[in-house]
């Protein structure tokens, strides 16, 4: 990919730019995304690490995600826009937000995870395989 993929906070406080296309892009229904998204699934796109560039100073949350895996969580300290996360069983892969991309559809999900924990009147793609709990996006990323 010669095109740089950027996004950022609606404030413009902070931005980024990765040099690469995603690997994996999935909607997810654990509570922790349902947080984050203000009720809905969370929908990221799975990027490695390397060639990640950010300007401004994102904030961050660290916790324990349902899976029990370390998670660090980064958002915008002025306007709350959650940018982008990182597993620690998967240290080269991060997960970024698709509302934070400059491009959304970047986003497209291939799979929806977490589907035990969505709310009864979520909507859960019928054309994505679904998987109750967690799944890895790619070998070793979160």
């Amino acid at each position: 990919m010669s095109a740089s993929i950027t996004g950022g906070c609606l404030c413009g406080a902070v931005r980024f730019r990765l040099d690469h296309a995603p690997v994996a892009a999935r909607a997810c229904w654990c509570r922790d995304c349902q947080y984050l998204s203000g009720g809905n699934a969370s929908v990221s796109a799975i990027f490695r690490k390397a060639g990640l560039t950010v300007t401004g100073r994102p904030r961050r949350h660290e916790g324990r995600a349902d899976s029990g895996t370390a998670m660090r969580r980064h958002f915008c300290g002025r306007c709350g826009t959650p940018l982008f996360s990182e597993a620690s069983d998967a240290p080269d892969h991060l997960a970024v937000r698709a509302g934070a991309l400059d491009d959304p559809a970047l986003a497209r999900p291939g799979s929806t995870i977490w589907t035990a924990s969505a709310p009864p009147w979520g909507l859960v793609d019928p054309a994505l395989p679904r998987h109750e709990r967690q799944v890895a996006a790619v070998p070793g990323a979160p």
